[in-house]
């Protein structure tokens, strides 16, 4: 019987040393994927933050140059109505 027990000892201290040694290269091979996933995270807001700051760019360009563009039209518009107006009073007189 006691050959039996040192058997299963032995048995159970292998099994016991095998997963220690999965477990140690799980935790290493988990530290160096959480390494690469804080850089790709990095990079990636580094990327979102330059398209933000070009998206704000052109929305500081483009509203002035909308508005310019609105009064422009508006301001040929009136041009016109007014020729059109000073035409038909003439044709009265």
């Amino acid at each position: 019987m006691g050959s039996a027990a040192e058997v299963l000892i032995i048995i159970l201290a292998v099994v016991l040393s095998v997963f220690l040694i999965v477990g140690i290269v799980l935790g290493i091979y988990l530290i160096r994927v959480s390494a690469e996933i804080r850089k790709i995270t990095k990079s990636a807001q580094q990327t979102v933050d330059a398209a933000n700051n070009a998206v704000q760019g052109f929305v500081k360009w483009s509203s002035p140059s909308m508005a310019a563009k609105t009064i422009f039209a508006f301001a040929k518009k009136f041009k016109k109505s007014s020729k059109a107006t000073k035409f038909s009073r003439g044709a009265k007189r």
